[in-house]
């Protein structure tokens, strides 16, 4: 896969992919991440790449130009040209593993207070990565390239995906390191017990309450077993208690 970044902050994505499982995978090419410096395609003297809003109105505005070049230079058939913004459906696991299985994405990172609207003609999808306000769109492009990139094939175990947040429809279950006990406490005795199957059973039962108590929301959209449902409603009853 190749992702490229269209940023005027290049730093600010290098600092991050240049560490721990984005790096490795850059190395390992298993990805390809591009940073775009949008003053490169500029015309204007000193690079400049925004200007004041027609109309009126606080602030400056990204201008349209800049990134019509970058985009007529790199996009092809096969890519897929996303911009982060609040206006856009949230970003989910399912959408991630979607991406992920592109050959080609671009990513335009808006700043002050946005982009020129032209550049809607050129955009195949608009992600927010949440219901708030970002100074601008780095962060959010880097969570895109970070959740992306570590779901594509070789990046990471398969079996490190499969009790993930998200990937089952529930919470994670907790989790436990050594030592076995600090400062009384202590680490669950049926995960010392080598027990796989009543093992797998605590976790599920962990991930059912976890979520029942952080985002009941989700068990709207989880498909839930018989035993999954009677789980709960002992969960349920011993919150009661």
């Amino acid at each position: 896969m190749r992702i490229d970044v269209v940023t005027i902050f290049p730093n600010i994505v290098d600092s991050y992919i240049q560490e721990s499982i984005i790096k490795r995978a850059i190395l390992d090419e298993k990805v390809e991440i591009n940073v775009i410096n949008l003053r490169h395609y500029s015309d204007l003297k000193h690079n400049q790449i925004d200007d004041t809003v027609y109309g009126g109105g606080a602030g400056m505005l990204l201008m349209f130009p800049p990134f019509y070049r970058v985009l007529k230079e790199r996009s092809t058939a096969k890519s897929k040209v996303i911009l982060p913004s609040p206006k856009g459906k949230t970003l989910t696991q399912k959408k991630v593993r979607e991406l992920a299985k592109l050959e080609h994405i671009i990513i335009l990172c808006g700043h002050y207070e946005g982009i020129d609207h032209r550049i809607n003609y050129f955009v195949d999808e608009e992600i927010s990565v949440g219901d708030y306000i970002l100074t601008g769109g780095e962060l959010a492009a880097l969570v895109l390239v970070d959740s992306i990139t570590r779901l594509l094939e070789g990046v990471i175990t398969l079996e490190s995906h499969l009790d993930e947040s998200f990937e089952t429809g529930l919470l994670e279950h907790p989790q436990y390191t050594k030592p076995r006990s600090f400062a009384n406490y202590d680490v669950p005795d049926v995960l010392l017990s080598g027990h796989h199957e009543n093992i797998s059973k605590w976790r599920r039962f962990m991930a059912l309450k976890e979520t029942l108590k952080k985002r009941p929301d989700l068990l709207k959209k989880a498909k839930l077993s018989e035993e999954d449902k009677q789980l709960l409603q002992l969960i349920k009853e011993q919150k009661d208690e």
